[in-house]
């Protein structure tokens, strides 16, 4: 896009398309974000990290608790989606950044400027053009940190994370993977259940979260919502 209309494109889908300054009950996909306002009683002051946070309020699991006072880290491969954040966003901090289980050098399939479904991988990304986006993705090189190197990266200071919100396009589990456990616990976490091949893969991320005393209280939609049991 030429850099001119850049920010006018911003402003347009933020308030024109999506109107973001009119206030909703509800702004997830499968309304997740109403199981995760009750689960804490509509609490004014918690702290998410929401990553593949994708757009400000579309699919957005984190803008109702937003809207009621929470703070937070959204972390989205796609700058685009940074940009959105960076004007709707002003209390949280909005990193555009590849979360993984290394700190490689990796491929990046990109679909649009505001693609749901940009993607770490391959396999995801060619399944996605058959059956979802119909667009050829654009390869290009990014690198992943884990969630912890980032935090180094930027030096930030992390308070007790009420939600971990995870939904990255089949690169969930490796999100999880590289996620420090013991030294990070939040409350709840939310993330995508899908494996490559776009198949729902519940026992997985059971069995893996369980062993971080994380137990699955909740299923909704493709999403599975885990509570830590200290």
């Amino acid at each position: 896009m030429i850099k001119l209309f850049y920010k006018p494109y911003l402003y347009y889908n933020l308030f024109i398309r999506h109107k973001i300054q009119n206030k909703r009950s509800t702004y997830s996909q499968f309304q997740e974000d109403l199981f995760i306002n009750n689960f804490f009683k509509d609490k004014s002051n918690g702290f998410y990290i929401d990553i593949g946070c994708y757009h400000p309020v579309k699919y957005s699991n984190t803008a109702l608790i937003y809207n009621k006072g929470w703070s937070g880290i959204n972390i989205d491969l796609n700058q685009t989606s940074i940009d959105l954040f960076n004007i709707a966003r002003k209390r949280d901090k909005n990193i555009c950044a590849a979360i993984s289980n290394n700190n490689e050098f990796s491929e990046f399939y990109f679909d649009h400027l505001l693609s749901p479904v940009n993607t770490l991988s391959k396999e995801f990304s060619d399944l996605s053009y058959k059956n979802i986006s119909r667009n050829k993705y654009i390869k290009k090189s990014i690198q992943k940190f884990t969630f912890d190197k980032l935090i180094e990266k930027f030096n930030l200071k992390i308070p007790n994370i009420d939600l971990l919100n995870v939904d990255a396009e089949a690169h969930d589990f490796e999100i999880l993977e590289g996620f420090d456990f013991d030294k990070y616990k939040p409350k709840i976490i939310c993330v995508e259940l899908y494996d490559t091949k776009l198949e729902l893969k519940e026992k997985k991320f059971k069995d893996y979260l369980t062993s971080f005393k994380y137990s699955l209280i909740k299923k909704i939609g493709p999403n599975g919502i885990f509570c830590y049991k200290s």
